[in-house]
């Protein structure tokens, strides 16, 4: 069963940074495009950032100037670098892509990001 598959999640220091990464669960397979929702306790799922095939990307206006969503072409991933972290960015990220060779958009089980103040 193909899935996708966070990482990087962690507790960081307001100001901090992280790297999130989304790569397919079997190593053989590439995201071509896709992005990172993310989720608080009491709110609604965000979409935090996307990126295309061809490299366009989109930000949440909360999360512009401090995110950078890339596609890695070597390893096949969606990066997430997050920078200068907020409390408020403290959420479950997921990622959401495209897999080459599949019709079908594909989620994964989620990252939990904790920003401490």
């Amino acid at each position: 069963q193909v899935r996708l598959v966070e990482s990087g999640g962690g507790l960081v220091q307001a100001g901090g940074s992280l790297r999130l990464s989304c790569a397919a669960s079997r190593s053989i397979l590439s995201i071509n495009a896709g992005g990172w929702y993310r989720q608080a306790p009491g709110k609604e799922r965000e979409l935090v950032a996307a990126i295309t095939e061809g490299d366009r990307t989109n930000y949440a206006d909360s999360v512009k100037g401090r995110f950078t969503i890339s596609r890695d072409r070597a390893k096949g991933t969606v990066d997430l670098q997050m920078n200068s972290l907020k409390p408020e960015d403290t959420a479950v990220y997921y990622c959401f892509g495209r897999i080459v060779g599949y019709a079908l958009e594909f989620w994964g089980q989620g990252t939990q990001v904790t920003v401490s103040s």
